[in-house]
Formats: structure tokens, C-alpha cells, sequence
């Protein structure tokens, strides 16, 4: 058993993304597989216990036969915190330590980091010190922030040492594509460092379904609930007057238009260019011809009690933690690393330690 540790210095530089994808690839050459979340932050409730959504996510996604105490040994929620205050948690690395045990049969074993290399430093289970007790090897996904992504890659690389066998530089923008691959990447390849992939920034993996949308705020759909599961790319907030709004809302495509309820022409507007859903902020609802518009165009519209800047907050809380759990998106990771990752010169550096 081989444990591959990813990490990274920042969240939702798409570690679950990678975990995902590899996985996928790596069963489908006819490795075994396991895959475990030692430190989950975002609980879900399966029966009476508590679970890391991305652990669920990840073990269905790939077909684990494992339990969910194994892919999801520990979650750090409200409960463990004030245990963990009053000095009752007790030993969670040697929960985490059991379900890597437990993996023995495994080829390889993806262990899905934390927000950065120090998360979870009071409970002892950063990701040095679970490098270390693992005896694993780590794999760092680094977000782009342009040149400076050479310093975190290399600053990761002095401390791992022999552990470290790589990274990925993801989200990368398109103007900056090409900057990235002739420049920084050879460059920290004469360095010793390996780069696997450098990742385009994907708008379908960026953005999030209508239906989370209505989840996240509690909001009420007053039609097209066949179409909840079309996914918003961007969102635009409706405050304009409605000439200026039909030349802005005409350049961003596949979006959720945020406005007030009272505002029918900017949802009218919204509605003649590429709209995904309308989200009515106040707590109101609209007329009747604007349903019926929404309706011939299959344009759900939802309506929500905040107000319009307080649901925008709550949006961009939730959508880095949720974005890759949708199963529509699964095909896109597999596809990427098909396409972007380098796994003959993966499959060959961990071919030597096994």
C-alpha cells in the first residue's frame, strides 16, 4: 500500500477535484484503490452518524467497498471542537492511523488533505505530522496566483524532501495558460520539481446547480422545477436600469440574475440573454408575465427571504465547498486528468516504492 497524501496551502485549490479524477483513472488501469479524509469539516448526517461530505462523495463516486468510518475517520464539528476544549477529544490520530491500517490490501490509498499544511496542528493531526506517521507520500495542488505559485511549490518541495513527488497548478486562467506552461513550469522542473498538470480554470467544475442554489437559501421555486438541475456558471445582481442591463446581462452567459422582486424589467431583461435562473431577493413574488416568460423559456425562478446583498454572502460562503460535489461534474474530473495530467510519469515515481 502506497498512501498519497494531497495537499495544499490554501482551501478549495481542488484537492477533492484531483482525489476524484486520479482515483477514477487509477481503477479503471486496475489499481486498488481506497481513499480516506482524516480531517472532514463539512458534516453529513448518514443515520445517527456523522460523516465529511467529501469522504460520502468520493466513496460513491468511486465504488468503495469500505465503510464510511474508514473513508471518513474523524469529523472536526461543533460537538468535537468543545471536546477538544475541555480535554476529552481523545486520541483522533490513532482513529485516522486504524483506517489506514485498514487499507493494507490496497494498492493505493489517496488521502485527502486538509484547507492547508496546518490544519488540525491542535489535535496532532496536521499534515506533517500524518505524512510522517502514514509513511506517505505527498502530492501538493497548488491554486494559481501567478508567479508567486513558484514560492509555495518550492517552499513545499524543501520541506518534504524525498516525500514530496510533485504537484499540480490548477485553476490556471486562460490568458495566463500559456505563461504557465512555457515559463513556470519548466522552470520549477530545473529546480527538481515535478509538475504533473498545469489545470485550466474550468467554468463547468467552477460552477453549481440550481437546486444546491435553492438549498443554500432556503428559497422557494415559483416555476420550471424540471430544469433545477442546469447548472449556474456566474451570477449577476440586477440594480441597473434595464437599457443598461440588457447590454450587460447580454456578456455573461449561463448565469443566476440576483434582483429584487419589484424589478420585472430587469427579469424580463435577464430573460433574453443566457439566464440559467432568477433569484427574487425580499421575499416576494413576481407577476404573472414574468412567470409565464420564465415558463415558455424553461427559466426557473426562486424567490428567498434575504435581502439581495445577504444572499450573495451566503452564495460565495457555500460555493468552494460544494462545487465539486455534483455528480454531473465526475465525468469532467476524469476527463481533465485524461487530458492534463501526467500519469505515466506518476505511475512510474511510485512504481519505484512499491
Amino acid at each position: 500500500m502506497i498512501p498519497i497524501f494531497i495537499a495544499s496551502n490554501r482551501s478549495h485549490s481542488g484537492k477533492t477535484f484531483l482525489a476524484l479524477g486520479l482515483g477514477l483513472k487509477l481503477i479503471e488501469q486496475g489499481y486498488r484503490v481506497g481513499y480516506i479524509k482524516p480531517f472532514g469539516k463539512i458534516p453529513a448526517k448518514i443515520g445517527r452518524h456523522i460523516f465529511d461530505a467529501d469522504a460520502v462523495f468520493i466513496k460513491d463516486a468511486l465504488s468503495l467497498s469500505d465503510s464510511l468510518n474508514v473513508v471518513s475517520p474523524f469529523v472536526f464539528s461543533y460537538e468535537e471542537q468543545n471536546l477538544l476544549f475541555e480535554g476529552k477529544i481523545g486520541d483522533v490520530k490513532n482513529r485516522i492511523m486504524e483506517a489506514v491500517e485498514s487499507q493494507k490490501n490496497k494498492d493505493i490509498v489517496i488521502i485527502g488533505g486538509a484547507a492547508d499544511l496546518f490544519e488540525g496542528a491542535s489535535l496532532n493531526i496536521d499534515a506533517f505530522e500524518l505524512i510522517k506517521e502514514m509513511d506517505a507520500y505527498i502530492m501538493m495542488v497548488e491554486l494559481w496566483r501567478g508567479d508567486s505559485t513558484m514560492d509555495t511549490i518550492i517552499g513545499a518541495y524543501k520541506l518534504f524532501g524525498e516525500r514530496f513527488i510533485g504537484s499540480v497548478i490548477n485553476k490556471v486562467p486562460q490568458n495566463a495558460a500559456a505563461h504557465a506552461r512555457e515559463k513556470i513550469r519548466p522552470f520549477l522542473e530545473k529546480n527538481g520539481v515535478t509538475i504533473f498538470g498545469v489545470f485550466p480554470k474550468d467554468s463547468f467544475l467552477e460552477s453549481i446547480a440550481i437546486r444546491q442554489l435553492v438549498e443554500i437559501l432556503n428559497g422557494r421555486v415559483l416555476c420550471c422545477e424540471d430544469r433545477l438541475d442546469d447548472f449556474v456558471e456566474n451570477f449577476s445582481i440586477g440594480a441597473m436600469d434595464v437599457d443598461s442591463a440588457l447590454s450587460y446581462f447580454s456578456r455573461i452567459p449561463n448565469k443566476a440574475v440576483i434582483t429584487g422582486a419589484h424589478r420585472s424589467d430587469i427579469q424580463l431583461a435577464a430573460m433574453e440573454t443566457s439566464t440559467k435562473c432568477i433569484i427574487l431577493t425580499g421575499g416576494l413574488y413576481t407577476n404573472d408575465v414574468v412567470i409565464g416568460r420564465a415558463q415558455s423559456k424553461g427559466i426557473p425562478i426562486i424567490s428567498v427571504a434575504e435581502d439581495t446583498f445577504t444572499a450573495i454572502d451566503r452564495i460565495e460562503a457555500t460555493m468552494g465547498k460544494a462545487r465539486i460535489r455534483e455528480k454531473g461534474k465526475i465525468a469532467r474530473a476524469k476527463e481533465l486528468i485524461e487530458t492534463e495530467f501526467d500519469m505515466k510519469g506518476f505511475l512510474k515515481i511510485i512504481g519505484n516504492r512499491f
